[in-house]
């Protein structure tokens, strides 16, 4: 059972992974990670970060958890509520990061959201956007008792410091022909439009986790209101049906210079096998591109790449793809990859081919429980010379996952090597299996989070989670290349600073 299907079932969280050790080379002794916060769960704080940070203009971070926040009670057949939270920097060199919880789901019970399943993103004036898993007004039941559809929703910065945060709900998910459960990260358009994807609901497909949750997926928008105080309006792009077409999309969609819209299916785009997913998901998943429709049509899709049957070149992405500086597309899948090392992830990139085809390049196979990490939950981010960063979620020396970074030779891109810059020790000093992308500051310090890991007291002691950040050798602090994502339609808000990474979705699979 994968840890996506563990959430949706509202079962335990992951207890250990079975590790058979490979070698693999450190890139770097010199990058040197600080954890800055290690969440501690119920009763005042929250547990189990989904998504990266987003910095604000001020340098505080943003982020949010799937747990904790709230009394189990308020989130019927949910475990707990989850937190929007802030993380301001220390005013004195060497002491610590503080930590606000800036809002707490109310889920269900009160229309509001509850379980956010992906980061945040930020406006020009400081909103935060984001979704939740469950809760909102829609009609979805688990286990005989409603669970709401999900969310989208906005918080607004108080207009005086040390004021409260507002929520507002700008969507509640309905099911059937709209979406449900929305996954990772929304993005912007230059109009202000939100873009997302929800793992199920559309009215297409039959064979995507029934009987708990119908239909194959969706990409959505929701629109801001023409006139002041005027309501959100919400409509699906593209609905997948399976089979040939991708199937359970992940969010983090990422916009070229002409207005389409790119992005990954978990599921979908192969029958003939289910690769890594198992139970009642079929193939290895696709990346699509969508071109804007009339204003009440559909937009139209297009699949830029069927995940093979034999894995061999990846599959099952879990996380979205971005744009290098080169208009290339590059992401990662948590399966697949080329013997003797299949089965535990890679990265890969799409290139405009002849005739308007895409070609796919494998950049990096992950070997199974190495040391140099496996099994990638997030996307990639990408500097101005071409080199890629992330997160491995398992492996390393510490057996707590990895940050790696993969560059490409000067001779061209045929050939990258890649290294390992920091490897994970658990808890509880230490944070323990990443998922999340990675954003930097202007001094080139790489930021994420942890699932689990930390001084906090979750479940059998894995920890309830932490944000770190990574510092780079100080001869790269002089040469400090900002992280780009070549999406040319997100509001920027701060030079080096991306709204929108990839997301992670949370835990994925046990190796047993």
């Amino acid at each position: 059972m994968t840890y996506k299907e563990r959430f949706r079932l509202i079962g335990s969280l992951p207890l250990s992974l079975i590790l058979i050790l490979t070698f693999a080379l450190s890139a770097s002794a010199e990058w040197k990670e600080k954890v800055l916060y290690s969440f501690q769960g119920l009763p005042n704080d929250g547990a189990y970060p989904v998504g990266g940070v987003v910095f604000d203009t001020a340098g505080n971070l943003y982020g949010a958890t799937g747990w904790g926040g709230a009394s189990v009670m308020q989130c019927p057949g949910i475990a707990q509520c989850g937190i929007v939270y802030e993380l301001s920097p220390p005013t004195e060199k060497g002491k610590p990061w503080t930590e606000t919880v800036l809002y707490v789901f109310k889920g269900v019970n009160y229309n509001d959201g509850n379980t956010p399943q992906g980061g945040l993103i930020i406006d020009q004036v400081g909103n935060l956007y984001g979704t939740t898993a469950y809760g909102g007004s829609g009609p979805c039941e688990l286990f005989g008792g409603r669970s709401g559809c999900g969310t989208v929703f906005e918080l607004i910065p108080p207009k005086e410091k040390g004021g409260k945060w507002t929520e507002k709900v700008l969507h509640s998910f309905q099911s059937g022909k709209d979406g449900y459960f929305p996954w990772g990260d929304l993005t912007f358009d230059s109009a202000g439009n939100l873009y997302g994807a929800t793992q199920f609901g559309g009215g297409y497909g039959n064979n995507c986790d029934t009987p708990y949750y119908q239909y194959c997926g969706t990409v959505f928008e929701v629109s801001p209101p023409k006139a002041k105080g005027g309501k959100w309006a919400e409509k699906v792009l593209y609905a997948f049906k399976s089979g040939d077409d991708g199937a359970a999309p992940n969010g983090g969609l990422v916009f070229d210079r002409e207005g389409d819209l790119y992005g990954t299916t978990e599921y979908g785009g192969d029958t003939a096998d289910n690769c890594g997913g198992g139970n009642a998901f079929i193939g290895c998943g696709t990346v699509f591109e969508l071109t804007p429709s009339t204003k009440h049509a559909p937009w139209t899709e297009k699949i830029l790449l069927h995940f093979r049957t034999d894995a061999s070149m990846g599959g099952n992405p879990a996380a979205g793809v971005i744009f290098g500086p080169n208009g290339d597309l590059y992401g990662t899948t948590y399966w697949g990859g080329q013997v003797p090392t299949r089965d535990s992830g890679t990265v890969f990139k799409l290139s405009h081919g002849m005739g308007g085809a895409w070609k796919e390049t494998l950049l990096h196979s992950f070997p199974f429980a190495g040391f140099g990490g496996f099994s990638p939950e997030a996307g990639v981010s990408s500097d101005s010379r071409g080199n890629l960063y992330g997160s491995a979620a398992g492996g390393g020396t510490g057996f707590s996952g990895t940050i790696y970074r993969l560059q490409p030779l000067a001779i061209g891109e045929m050939a990258w090597t890649y290294g390992v810059l920091y490897d994970f020790q658990g808890p509880p000093d230490d944070g323990h299996y990443p998922a999340s992308a990675l954003i930097t500051d202007k001094a080139g310090q790489l930021y994420g989070t942890t699932f689990n890991g930390g001084t906090g007291s979750c479940q059998d002691g894995s920890g309830c989670g932490t944000v770190f950040a990574l510092d780079p050798p100080v001869a790269q602090q002089k040469t400090r290349m900002p992280i780009c994502l070549g999406s040319a339609r997100k509001r920027p808000i701060q030079l080096e600073v991306q709204l929108r990474l990839p997301v992670p979705t949370l835990a994925r699979r046990l190796r047993d």
